[in-house]
């Protein structure tokens, strides 16, 4: 063999390996089995039983929102199906992977020939569907099972899915199908009945923040527990946000990672910095705000993302009032933990109520604003003289109906000395922590010493109240049985409404202060108020009818007929009770002056 055939170039064989590709997180921590998911324990139970039962379904339909893991579940099932281990005689579908089988590489790395994944973003015609339906009769080259994965198969055209349906409900039995999707609702129903459907969880964020420890401990990395606590939450219990997040967290801050460096990342403010600013505006002090707010955009932070975090601070605050034990969920910080409870105590749960209907349409302008800072400066200054707005017992003070009791509301407002005129606390400031008991207002006490003797005064009550459909349906859809303090029964009157009983019991507990009990029965009633003044006006014709001269009156105009009868009643006076005679005809009625002058003609 020539001498240069065998030769080494000596610089070929110094040059230093070539490194191998970087895997992102994401990646690199994607779970291969189901012991590694996490936070869909229910799903992984019933597929457990399934399989120990051999009720394995032919079809598997996987929903849930971006990143919690319905891609990677369905290679996982598709590794379930086919698993094979021949050194230790297995060789049957089994959940319980401890070690890689024949097919399991190949199909964790979405290359086995019998796995099919298809993006229905990209194939969604009919076309597609009809290759997917020839080639499921033929069987599986290599492994047990063939199985196709059509992720966001929602995108599927109608005729697409409708070509699916046939081999979907009866396929072979070497084919599975796994379906992915984010937007459940729009894949028929037709689809979903042929289905077993798992709703995969938002993951929570004390299990993601464990879940991003130990990642963090793998990769030789450090981070403080504010920072795995902020990108949990800025996920939003997507398990791939979390770990892009941590890429982008570990590039950024190197093998030591700090809650203000990923703050900066973020774009996102110190959270004691926003509970600062919420604890200003809550008392008034705009300035202040204001200025803190602009403080916190000079330093990076976005202002929308600012008034969401203030506005999460106001459903924490809430939570911790109206449900105490909300205070040991391990995803809070103990400043957040020990501020929440200060905020819960301090504030009513109406005024929290009102900062984060406020907070929530602020947050929308202030991303569609050309101006996002102007606009938020305006949102803080519309939640601090939101403070000025009474509460409903100071309203009703103000408007003369005495004193109310007590609803554990906010105290009288009153004006901050620094705080540029705005309101101190009073959209806000309890008595206590706990709620005050329920009372009646004070216009339901005023009116509980209304005392109704029958039924046709609350008819007229409902017309001082002036609502006039609670008296109009008095009056003709009601057919009094009994009716007594306290208590109303009555039928229904032909055609009438079935809403007025459950009604007419807060309205009158409003009108007169003293529950009421109405109730409806089948028969029994009289006649409604309608329908006696229809009756009456109907006996009054028929009688005028019978009168000689309206008789003779009806008969020279033919076609004439009685439109309404009214009674015109002249009081007496003393001239008249003195001489009966004086002005006045036979029959009672004023008779001419001298003049000619006849005073019932006006």
């Amino acid at each position: 063999m020539d001498d240069a055939q065998l030769s080494i170039d000596p610089a070929a064989a110094s040059a230093p390996e070539k490194p191998a590709a970087y895997r992102v997180l994401a990646r690199k921590y994607r779970p291969s089995s189901f012991a590694d998911l996490i936070g869909q324990e229910p799903m992984v139970r019933t597929l457990e039983n399934a399989f120990e039962l051999g009720r394995i379904h032919q079809a598997y339909l996987l929903t849930g929102v971006r990143g919690v893991g319905k891609t990677t579940t369905a290679r996982i099932l598709a590794r379930a199906f086919n698993y094979e281990l021949p050194d230790k005689g297995i060789d049957r579908p089994t959940i319980h992977m401890d070690e890689p089988g024949v097919h399991c590489q190949a199909i964790i790395e979405s290359r086995h020939v019998d796995i099919i994944e298809m993006d229905a973003a990209s194939h969604t015609g009919i076309d597609d569907v009809r290759e997917i339906i020839d080639n499921a009769r033929y069987r599986p080259v290599m492994a047990r099972t063939k199985v196709y994965i059509i992720d966001e198969v929602h995108m599927l055209s109608k005729a697409a899915f409708n070509g699916l349906l046939k081999t979907l409900e009866e396929p072979p039995e070497h084919v599975k199908f796994i379906f992915a999707t984010t937007e459940i609702e729009k894949v028929p129903v037709t689809v979903r009945s042929r289905c077993q459907r798992f709703d995969l969880r938002r993951i929570d964020p004390a299990l993601l923040a464990d879940h991003l420890r130990g990642i963090c401990e793998k990769e030789g990395v450090a981070i403080e527990p504010e920072a795995l606590a902020m990108i949990a939450r800025a996920a939003e219990g997507s398990v791939r946000d979390s770990l892009s997040l941590l890429d982008q967290a570990i590039a950024h801050g190197g093998e030591n990672i700090a809650a203000a460096d990923l703050r900066a990342m973020l774009g996102v403010a110190d959270k004691a910095l926003v509970i600062d600013l919420f604890e200003a505006i809550m008392a008034g002090d705009v300035a202040k705000a204001i200025a803190m707010l602009e403080d916190q955009y000079n330093g990076g932070a976005d202002p929308a993302q600012v008034l969401l975090e203030m506005a999460e601070f106001t459903h924490l605050a809430l939570r911790l009032r109206v449900a105490p034990e909300t205070a040991e969920a391990a995803a809070l910080t103990p400043e957040e933990k020990r501020r929440g409870q200060d905020a819960a105590a301090r504030l009513s749960v109406p005024a929290l109520s009102r900062a984060w209907q406020i907070l929530m349409k602020a947050i929308e302008e202030t991303r569609a604003s050309p101006r996002p800072l102007a606009s938020a400066d305006m949102a803080l200054v519309r939640l601090a003289y939101a403070a000025d707005l009474p509460t409903p017992d100071e309203a009703l003070r103000k408007l003369g109906f005495g004193e109310a009791a007590p609803t554990g509301g906010a105290a009288p407002a009153s004006r901050s000395p620094g705080g540029g005129g705005a309101p101190r606390a009073s959209l806000a400031v309890a008595a206590s922590a706990a709620p005050a008991p329920r009372a009646i207002s004070a216009p339901a006490a005023k009116a509980a010493t209304r005392a109704l003797a029958g039924f046709e005064q609350l008819v007229a009550l409902a017309g001082e109240k002036r609502d006039i459909r609670i008296k109009i349906a008095l009056e003709t859809e009601v057919r009094l049985v009994r009716f007594e303090p306290g208590r109303l029964e009555f039928e229904r009157a032909p055609g009438a409404s079935s809403g007025l009983a459950q009604t007419l019991p807060q309205k009158l507990l409003d009108w007169t202060g003293e529950r009421w009990m109405v109730s409806v029965v089948a028969s029994g009633g009289a006649p409604s108020l309608a329908e006696q003044r229809a009756t009456q006006e109907r006996e009054r014709r028929t009688g005028l009818e019978a009168d000689p001269l309206v008789a003779s009156l009806l008969t020279k105009f033919p076609g004439a007929q009685i439109v309404a009868v009214r009674s015109k009643t002249v009081e007496a006076t003393p001239a008249r009770d003195a001489e009966p005679d004086a002005g006045y005809d036979d029959i009672g009625y004023p008779t001419p002056d001298d003049d000619g002058y006849e005073p019932w003609n006006e």
